[in-house]
């Protein structure tokens, strides 16, 4: 057989074959029948899940489907914190998920992740029992960090932190047991929470039924505010 003859045998046969291929690839790239959905889920369920990555694969086909930027949309599906996806036969695309993991409430609307990353939570109801945090837009690791640093320090005395806010200027408030609210300010917070923690074991513990806020930005001491008063009245703190 001459060159010239094998030459063309080769091309007709590449030719064939990516005829071939081309009609396999038609034939496999089918719409995409299922979608598998995996992951420990203990906040959300599958269904809806899938109600809110059905958008994502419309008009998408099996082996057509780009799979890191369906990854990267529906990572921002809301309590979703890692999203892998694969192509699996017959015609399913499996996504493995990995939920959020709420910690605490965050400016009513959201929910805050270990990180102190806010998520959008509706229409799935959150867990009952998370603290309630909120500050300025950017301060949720701040806020969720500060949190956990005066929990230890009150459950000491018996008491627990049901809401911390960081005002927009910096000064910081907190509520224990859904009752008492301290105003904490923005300064010398160390100084203020020892005279707290004082005043407590000394006699606002056995008070604070009647305790409608405190108030510990005074040079020394701290101001209480009593329910059914309109003044308050500051407590020394021993110090001079």
């Amino acid at each position: 057989m001459s060159t010239r003859g094998s030459t063309l045998g080769i091309l007709l046969l590449l030719i064939l074959l990516g005829a071939g291929g081309r009609a396999l690839w038609t034939w496999l790239d089918r719409p995409i029948e299922r979608v598998a959905i995996r992951g420990e889920l203990q906040h959300v369920s599958a269904d809806y899940l899938r109600s809110q990555l059905a958008p994502l694969l419309q008009g998408q086909t099996w082996l057509s489907a780009d799979l890191p930027a369906l990854r990267r949309r529906a990572r921002n599906i809301d309590w979703l914190a890692e999203v892998r996806v694969a192509r699996e036969w017959p015609y399913t695309l499996a996504f493995e998920l990995v939920e959020q993991v709420p910690v605490a409430r965050w400016n009513d609307e959201y929910l805050l992740n270990s990180n102190g990353e806010p998520f959008a939570f509706a229409p799935v109801e959150p867990p009952e029992g998370l603290p309630d945090l909120a500050g300025p837009v950017g301060s949720g690791a701040e806020v969720l960090a500060y949190h956990d640093r005066l929990v230890p320090r009150f459950e000491t005395l018996g008491l627990h932190i049901t809401q911390l806010r960081l005002e927009p200027r910096g000064a910081w408030r907190f509520q224990l047991d859904d009752g008492v609210w301290v105003m904490l300010g923005r300064s010398d917070r160390e100084a203020r929470l020892a005279r707290l923690t004082a005043a407590w074991q000394r006699q606002l513990g056995t008070q604070a039924a009647h305790i409608r806020y405190i108030d510990l930005r005074y040079p020394n001491g701290v101001a209480v505010a009593w329910h059914g008063e309109t003044d308050i009245e500051e407590e020394d703190d021993g110090t001079g």
